[in-house]
């Protein structure tokens, strides 16, 4: 072998140790397991990516480890939902707007992870009925409930009263968590590229016990404007 030959093949074994050394280090911080192997290899990637880069803590959100659950999330940029991903130690089945659901190149992954498409403007009942189906199941759910992007420096804005609905209609608990320290608020991809001190922060779950739809909402609605003084878990 000439000697161009032997640094080729050197440096595909350099190459092949580092991946393989990646490897072994992403899934040594996974803990949720979405039933295919690369989606588990993604999701920790994710989560260097978020603790690195985002100078994410080692938070996790306080879902039960079996059962109905629905995490409610304030919404404040394109990060968000990949920080509720990394954050949890089970798959949760996002409900997406379908315009996002159906972007280029991540409606794959989007499918793979069991993420429920909202067609906002026909019949957006359906994904309600889908997401009952899967608390039904003991999945659980993970949603917006401000429905957009919507910063706490913005004018109020009502709940989607969906959220309330499915837990009074599962009997299941609502988790709130509130992300703040996003240095790209309101903004969607780019926020992915802006390094950030990010905090998620999980609050004590909030049952439906009977109440009206808009008495859970208005409480959810406190929680996750930073309105409510109420104390994290």
């Amino acid at each position: 072998m000439s000697s161009f030959d032997w640094f080729f093949l050197g440096l595909g074994v350099v190459v092949l140790v580092g991946l393989y050394r990646f490897y072994r280090l992403c899934m040594s911080v996974n803990y949720t397991d979405w039933g295919y192997s690369w989606v588990n290899f993604i999701n920790s990637v994710l989560r260097l990516y978020c603790r690195h880069f985002h100078h994410l803590d080692h938070t996790v959100i306080d879902v039960p480890k079996s059962g109905p659950a629905i995490v409610v999330s304030n919404h404040v940029s394109g990060l968000d939902p990949v920080l509720l991903v990394v954050c949890a130690h089970r798959p949760m089945r996002f409900l997406v707007a379908k315009e996002e659901y159906e972007r280029f190149g991540l409606k794959w992954m989007f499918k793979a992870m069991g993420c429920i498409p909202v067609d906002r403007k026909k019949r957006p009942e359906r994904a309600l009925r889908t997401a009952m189906q899967q608390l039904q199941k003991g999945e659980a759910i993970a949603l917006f409930p401000h429905g957009t992007i919507h910063l706490d420096s913005d004018p109020p804005r009502r709940l989607k009263p969906g959220a309330a609905r499915l837990s009074l209609m599962a009997n299941c608990p609502l988790i709130p968590v509130r992300i703040t320290g996003v240095q790209g608020e309101g903004e969607v991809m780019s926020a992915l590229f802006k390094r950030s001190h990010v905090k998620v922060t999980t609050y004590p779950p909030v049952y439906p016990n009977g109440r009206e739809v808009n008495e859970i909402s208005e409480e959810l609605a406190a929680i996750l404007d930073g309105s409510l003084e109420r104390e994290a878990l």
